[in-house]
């Protein structure tokens, strides 16, 4: 089972527990992490134990060490997911709400980036979101994806830096001869 082997914590993170509520602080931030119920945490040293009531499925179980585990690591080390914008034409520039990208509709559009999320724009096609809460970097770059997502004819769209879009092959004329 994955939440049998306890997490230790780095160097500089401190965790507090009350309840079903788990809060780590370390250099980067501070996060709160609400449990499932039955999953019990217990701290000792520098190391985090799990444990659960024998009614609570092992689902739910993975599910509390998961959420401190993404806790932990991102007050230390912070999570990113970096994006491409691939078409001609397709472009994003930084403002102060957010992010306005120009991807082939008739209009700009414009993209809020929430507080918690940094965002950096390097050579107006790869955007790179960075913070502390995994969910909430993973959530917005796939909000942002979701836009314009990679069509398979020509590849355009809003990709995943190093993610491979499958492409077909489209429509293939027949040869001109015997077809009457």
């Amino acid at each position: 089972m994955i939440g049998k082997k306890p997490i230790k914590l780095p160097e500089g993170v401190n965790i507090s527990i009350a309840d079903q509520v788990v809060e780590v602080s370390g250099p980067l931030g501070r996060l709160s992490v609400n449990l499932p119920l039955g999953v019990k945490v217990s701290a000792e040293e520098q190391e985090v134990r799990f444990s659960s009531d024998s009614a609570v499925p092992s689902r739910i179980f993975g599910l509390g060490f998961a959420l401190v585990r993404n806790a932990i690591e991102g007050v230390s080390q912070g999570f990113s997911k970096e994006l491409e914008l691939v078409g001609v034409g397709y472009r994003a520039e930084k403002t102060a709400p957010g992010l306005k990208l120009t991807l082939g509709f008739s209009h700009p559009v414009e993209f809020p980036v929430p507080a918690g999320v940094a965002v950096e724009v390097a050579d107006s096609t790869k955007l790179k979101f960075s913070g502390i809460d995994r969910g909430l970097v993973t959530q917005v770059a796939a909000q942002l994806r979701k836009l314009r997502p990679p069509e398979p004819y020509k590849g355009k769209g809003i990709r995943y830096a190093n993610e491979v879009v499958r492409r077909k092959q489209g429509k293939v004329v027949k040869a001109a001869g015997g077809t009457a």
